[in-house]
Formats: structure tokens, sequence, C-alpha cells
């Protein structure tokens, strides 16, 4: 990459990085700061799903199963161990990582709408299966009590409780960590052969690329980074229950995906943004927003079909920036 373009790159990631920081001084409002962290924490879940729709191409309809996972993982550790959210996003991360490679070993023998149907049906059953072990998971009303982050700081204990404010910064932070970590995922060796994949399978199996193997580590990062949001979720709402990670979720964040432009890091980031705030945007119009937020969907779509950032250069390195 030329050091140019590198250096324009590090500018525009470092004044994202400044406003993102200052917003919440600029504008203190809680209601504004808890849609951002909302729409933040699905551009946290947009860009795990990126690194299996996206760069690999492995289409899947039941995204938010991960998510429950992990946010039940931390739930249930909070609860009956009293274990603090920064250990418990750690086990919550690896258990959804690792349900994502388990699925992936019966599911990605077959392709296209049957492996769409066998992954929206994993959805399913991941939520109907927490609605019904009522010993465990409390069944349709949830758990409840589970803690919320306590920070430590020279004057003391620092408890998230119900605040915006620490919720936002901390969701920044994990969103930052894993676009950093899906941009170097993107340009490594593994990053490539799953963008080979993606073009082409059947010559990226004759040139040697492990086809099956690398679409199970797409799963299992992409259901980690879906832990990590499920674990952070939990910890906010102080309650969840099964109803949070229906069908409708994954269909959301697939659509986040598309939206911003498949393979593209940035595009997932923004696809979220602007879909996890637009129906709040248009709350003014209730009779219509949704008529509207549709509306705006085909619209782009008609105009764009590859997404806001996709298509630039597919298949490069900088396709995934």
């Amino acid at each position: 990459m030329q050091p140019a373009v590198l250096n324009r790159r590090i500018l525009k990631w470092s004044l994202g990085a400044a406003a993102a920081l200052l917003l919440p001084l600029i504008n203190p409002n809680p209601y504004h700061l808890d849609v951002l962290t909302t729409a933040l924490l699905y551009g946290l879940l947009a860009l795990g799903l990126n690194l299996i729709v996206g760069l690999t191409g492995v289409l899947h309809l039941g995204y938010a199963a991960f998510f429950a996972i992990g946010a039940y993982t931390y739930g249930l550790l909070s609860i009956r161990l009293g274990c603090p959210f920064w250990l418990g996003w750690i086990p919550s991360a690896a258990v959804a990582g690792l349900f994502g490679v388990a699925l992936g070993v019966p599911a990605l023998r077959v392709r296209g709408d049957y492996l769409a149907i066998v992954t929206l049906g994993f959805g399913e059953i991941v939520r109907i299966t927490l609605t019904n072990l009522d010993r465990f998971t409390g069944g349709p009303n949830g758990l409840v009590g589970i803690a919320h982050p306590v920070l430590w700081t020279p004057r003391g204990a620092m408890d998230f409780g119900v605040a915006s404010m620490p919720y936002y910064y901390l969701v920044c932070v994990a969103t930052a960590l894993a676009a950093g970590l899906s941009v170097r995922l993107s340009r490594s060796r593994i990053g490539r052969a799953w963008i080979a994949i993606r073009e082409d399978e059947l010559a990226a199996s004759c040139a040697g690329v492990p086809v099956l193997e690398l679409k199970l580590a797409a799963q299992g990062c992409g259901g980690a980074i879906a832990g990590v949001a499920g674990a952070i979720f939990a910890a906010k709402q102080g309650a969840i229950t099964p109803d949070s990670f229906d069908f409708i979720l994954s269909v959301m964040v697939l659509a986040m995906v598309v939206l911003g432009g498949l393979g593209s890091i940035r595009g997932a980031v923004i696809g979220a943004l602007l879909l996890g705030s637009l129906p709040e945007l248009l709350r003014g119009f209730e009779q219509y927003r949704m008529l509207i937020f549709g509306l705006s969907m085909i619209i782009v779509m008609r105009l764009r079909p590859q997404g806001l950032f996709g298509g630039f250069q597919r298949g490069s390195r900088n396709a995934a920036a």
C-alpha cells in the first residue's frame, strides 16, 4: 500500500475515533447516547456476520443464536457464580465461537438454500430451547438480576448501572477492536483464502485451500464476536428473554451487512449505524416510519445493489476496508 493512501486511511480512522470519543461531551443526551449504543452494538454484530457472509460467502440466517448464547452464558455466570463482566465476556465469546464451529461441522457440507434453511433452523432451535429450559434459563421470563459492569478507579468502584455514557464507550471500544481484528484477518492469508472461497469455492479447493476448515474458522470467529456482543447486551440490560433473539434480528443484521457492502468492514459498521438509528430518527412519523424505512432500503438497493461500500475492488485487499 502506498504511504499516501495509508496516511489518508489513518487520518480518516483517527478523525472517526476522535468524533466518537467527543460525541458524548458535545451531546450528553442519555436517549441519544442509548440509541447510538444500540446501533454500535448492531455494528459489532454486523462485523461478526461480515466475516461469515461478506468475506467467506456463507449465507447465515440464524446469527442471532450466537448473540443469544453469549448473552445467556454471561447471564448464567453472573447470576449463578457471581462472575464479573470483565471475566464473563471471555467464556461468552468462547462458548458462542464453539457453537459456531459445532454448527458448521454438519451444516457446511450443504450449500445454497439448504444451508440457509439449516442456519435458520439452528437459530430457532436455540431460541426455543432457551424458552423451554425453565430450570436453567428462566423460560419465557428469561434471566433477571444480571450484574452490570463495575470499573475500578483510583476513586473507588464505578458501577455502570443504567447510565448511557459508560456503555457507549464500552461498545465503541469493542467495535473498534472487532473492526481492527477484521481488517487484520481480511489482509492475512486466511482472509485472502476466505475471499477466494467466496469468489469460487471449487477453484479455491483445487488450488489447495482447505475449504471446510476455513469456513469453520469463519463461523468460529463470527460466533465469538457475537458472543462478546451478547455479553455486553446482557450486562447493559440487566435482564434478557428469548424473545430478544428472534429471526427478525438475524435478518436485520444481515440487511446491515448487505447495505454496507458484502466484505466491507467500514460498510458493515456504517450500515448498522444507519439501520440501527433510522427507525428512531423517523419516530416523529410514527404511522409511516416503517414505510419510509422500507422504501429507503428499496431505493438504496435499487440504485446501488452492491451496497454502499461494496464492489469498488471486488476480491482485492482494499475491498475489505
